[in-house]
């Protein structure tokens, strides 16, 4: 088994519609867990280091860990840098040192500036045939140190965003729909005519960014409207990670860390086989 490309993945899902889970991990805890999940239920992968975990990591130690995972639990993984944002010099080395798919994000800028950073980062990755993801329209909450208010979030005009993967070559596209980062603090409102009037523009799929606490029943709804990459990233982080180390740490005879971190690992598994049922990917390989 290998590494392999999001657009690979994502044409296999279009195809079968289905979607396939993008999963956040901070540490090869996280990792272990998200392709462990995967292995057992015969589910495709994305698992998306941010910026700020490729920082503490370092691009050929998370490369490396991926490989070597893939290889243990005989299973394909899309390697994806999510959110790049400002740091093109990052987004190469990533590209050189093996990751197989990259999320340039310059939707802060106008659209001349958002295409052209995102037509260099397409124009360097084909060099190796990674994959890129792109955005336009703002995504509300917090990614990393991305800040967009609630409140003022933009959510993505359809015909821009075909001429956005005209003009960039994208191989998928992040939109804004009524998801934000984090936990919601009130109900999402995912915009379903908006989606499937962007799917019907254009010919790339679709990429769902904060997918912690949408309901099961949007996720089924937005698949068939052309959603095909769903992000999952602070419920691993909190719930598989921070709240793990909370509530068994105390219970571990001399703070035993190795105990904790099994743990992690199960408790990122079982919330990822969770995602992998709802998003339709079990059983597909």
């Amino acid at each position: 088994m290998a590494l392999v490309t999001l657009k690979y993945v994502l044409e296999n899902a279009r195809k079968n519609k289905y979607a396939v889970g993008s999963f956040n991990f901070f540490g090869l805890e996280n990792l272990r867990g998200i392709v462990k999940a995967a292995s057992e239920n015969k589910s495709p992968v994305i698992a998306m280091a941010s910026t700020g975990a490729v920082k503490v990591m370092g691009e050929k130690v998370v490369v490396v860990a991926a490989e070597k995972l893939s290889e243990e639990y005989g299973v394909d993984i899309v390697l994806h840098l999510d959110h790049c944002k400002d740091d093109l010099e990052m987004l190469k080395r990533c590209v050189d040192n093996g990751f197989t798919s990259v999320m340039i994000d310059a939707s802060a800028y106008d659209y001349e500036e958002n295409v052209r950073q995102t037509r260099l980062a397409v124009e360097y990755a084909s060099r190796t045939g990674c994959s890129v993801e792109g955005e336009i329209g703002h995504i509300g909450g917090v990614e990393d140190e991305i800040v967009v208010s609630e409140c003022e979030a933009l959510f993505t005009v359809p015909e821009d965003a075909a001429r956005f993967v005209a003009d960039t070559g994208v191989d998928a596209l992040a939109v804004a729909v009524g998801t934000v980062h984090g936990f919601y603090k009130l109900p999402p409102k995912l915009d379903f005519d908006r989606i499937k009037k962007i799917h019907e523009l254009t010919p790339v799929p679709l990429v769902l960014h904060g997918g912690t606490g949408v309901p099961d029943d949007d996720f089924r709804k937005a698949i068939p409207l052309g959603v095909l990459k769903i992000n999952v990233g602070t419920e691993l982080k909190v719930n598989g990670y921070f709240n793990v180390m909370k509530d068994f740490t105390p219970q571990v005879k001399n703070s035993d860390p190795r105990k904790v971190a099994l743990k992690i690992v199960d408790k990122c598994s079982e919330i990822v086989t969770e995602k992998i049922n709802v998003f339709g990917s079990a059983d597909r390989l």
